[in-house]
């Protein structure tokens, strides 16, 4: 008798905590819903952003492009900058421009295709900087091909710049930041990670991936309680870095550096887990779960036009950085 009562109990305790969980979920479902409303239409002058005064920032592929407008606006906020790169000279250029301003960066010449490079410049940081507060995985490579042209030694490094080296940073300073209990690790990706390109199979699938880790890796911080360590992914539009040289796309004009490096800056400032370069990219990207795809493929080739402006891109003998 006394297995049946408890059977029961067990029974009804399981549809009683169910009940209450949905009541939550709703609840929460509308604040969260509200507090980003409000948060989307608040001015950014009324906000309490988090300062970057002191704070040790890592950017990969910080000598040219985008990784070059990052390291020019954050030594503005008087955080101390190191840059990794594999292109020496462009750093020291960088290293000049930045002293002209009155300010220091620290440089490290790195080859973010190379896993033990990574790691054993990343000790030299700690010992030589000391720990990273934020990390921002800029470094990007594509090759502009048809899939079948694609070198394969040309898709293996397309993944490991693009992918692979945000797991090796992640692996070599997410440590320490759980240690100190707080940090950041934001990335660059793109809107060709989400929708696909023509000529992009290798760099389309490579920012497709660094979603999903960044996703993933948001989810397992979360679910050990790390709410301190936060996350940031920005995905941008067609950049204007070179990386894109013949792209002509019709739904926007290419995007400058210094737009998505403010953009960035902001997100990482404000706590953002993810947005897109222009904003109004979110709602294309929305769209694309819930319309047929028939009908995504004539917008993607009607209306937005994404496979004709890729065909012109320059088709490049090596993998052409960020």
């Amino acid at each position: 008798m006394r297995s049946v009562y408890s059977t029961m109990y067990k029974a009804a305790l399981r549809v009683v905590t169910r009940i209450l969980d949905f009541i939550v979920v709703m609840w929460l479902s509308f604040y969260y819903i509200a507090e980003a409303i409000v948060l989307n239409f608040t001015p950014t002058s009324l906000m309490t952003l988090k300062s970057l005064r002191g704070r040790i920032i890592l950017v990969t592929g910080g000598a040219g492009g985008v990784g070059q407008e990052l390291v020019l606006r954050l030594v503005r906020y008087k955080a101390k900058v190191i840059v990794w790169d594999v292109n020496e000279k462009a750093m020291s250029k960088l290293k000049d421009k930045v002293s002209a301003e009155g300010y220091k960066i620290y440089t490290y010449t790195v080859d973010l295709s190379d896993r033990q490079s990574i790691y054993k410049t990343a000790e030299a940081v700690k010992d030589d900087v000391g720990s990273v507060d934020i990390l921002i995985n800029n470094a990007g490579i594509v090759c502009g091909q048809t899939f079948l042209n694609l070198p394969d030694y040309m898709i293996e490094k397309t993944y490991k710049v693009n992918t692979l080296s945000c797991y090796w940073t992640a692996k070599a300073f997410l440590p320490d930041m759980i240690k100190q209990g707080k940090g950041h690790i934001a990335t660059v990706g793109s809107l060709t990670g989400m929708l696909g390109a023509y000529n992009c199979t290798d760099y389309s699938g490579s920012k497709y991936a660094t979603l999903g880790f960044h996703e993933s890796l948001w989810t397992e911080l979360k679910t050990m309680g790390y709410d301190k360590i936060k996350l940031t992914m920005v995905a941008p539009y067609f950049i204007n870095t070179g990386m894109f040289d013949g792209c002509k796309p019709t739904y926007a004009p290419m995007l400058e550096p210094k737009i998505v490096a403010k953009r960035l800056i902001l997100a990482i400032r404000r706590g953002e887990v993810f947005c897109t370069v222009p904003s109004s990219s979110c709602y294309i990207l929305g769209m694309k779960n819930y319309i047929p795809t028939k009908l995504n493929w004539l917008l993607q080739n009607r209306v937005l036009r994404l496979p004709q402006a890729m065909k012109t891109m320059r088709k490049f003998n090596e993998v052409e950085a960020a």
